[in-house]
């Protein structure tokens, strides 16, 4: 998200703050927990919310800082406070949460950033790349027309990188009892013949086990990219 500027509006002297662990949605710790030499010193609470979803439930950016503070006022008298909105380019989409938190150099903000960053870097690279945290094939750099179906198809097979899944499994995994267009097993080849095909010259990453299945297994041409959310291969 380029061009993000921030605007201040300064109450009191600014609160000195900890630096915020990456796991910044883990639940706040005790004083307990923390080493000898640190104690709390204040929080930080992110607000994700755009002036046009503010208006629609009958307030304003503006107006919610000021309840913030003056309820923050009732219950500690003495904090100190500091506002600063996030400000972002119209149109440069994005959850808002994730604007603010970027904003304000939230460090796990900025380390996804990084990361998706090198990401994209790794899609210009050739080979197959199956991602997936975003449900996605990538071949030499270029995004795959693959089916929901077909991806699923893989995906099974590489959730179970090694093991030969034969075909009356993946019918039962990937077709439900009541789908008008359930496949018989030999229907299994007719789909993977066509996942192969999409692949191109790496079409030989899904393996034909004669008289038994089909398996994947690990390929110097293939990167998995697994993101929070993978399904279990025990469940999926």
């Amino acid at each position: 998200m380029s061009n993000i500027a921030l605007l201040e509006r300064p109450s009191t002297a600014p609160l000195r703050t900890v630096p915020a662990r990456p796991e910044a949605d883990a639940p706040l710790n005790t004083a307990a927990d923390l080493p000898a030499a640190r104690s709390p010193r204040g929080f930080a609470l992110y607000v994700g919310l755009d002036e046009i979803k503010a208006a629609e439930a009958g307030v304003s950016l503006p107006l919610l800082v000021d309840a913030l503070r003056r309820t923050l006022a009732e219950l500690a008298p003495g904090a100190e406070t500091h506002a600063t909105v996030a400000l972002a380019p119209h149109g440069s989409g994005g959850k808002d949460l994730d604007v603010v938190r970027l904003a304000l150099h939230e460090p796990g903000a900025i380390a996804r950033t990084k990361a998706a960053a090198e990401d994209d870097a790794v899609d210009e690279e050739g080979g197959v790349t199956v991602d997936i945290s975003r449900k996605r094939v990538l071949i030499d750099g270029e995004s795959a027309a693959f089916t929901y179906k077909e991806f699923e198809l893989l995906q099974y097979l590489v959730l179970r990188e090694g093991r030969t899944i034969e075909r009356s499994e993946l019918v039962s995994a990937l077709w439900q009892a009541q789908d008008d267009e359930t496949p018989g097993e030999r229907t299994i080849d007719v789909h993977v013949r066509r996942l192969r095909a999409k692949l191109g010259r790496y079409e030989d990453i899904v393996r034909t086990v004669r008289g038994i299945g089909y398996r994947f297994d690990r390929h110097a041409d293939v990167v998995i990219r697994y993101g929070h959310g993978t399904p279990s291969p025990d469940r999926f």
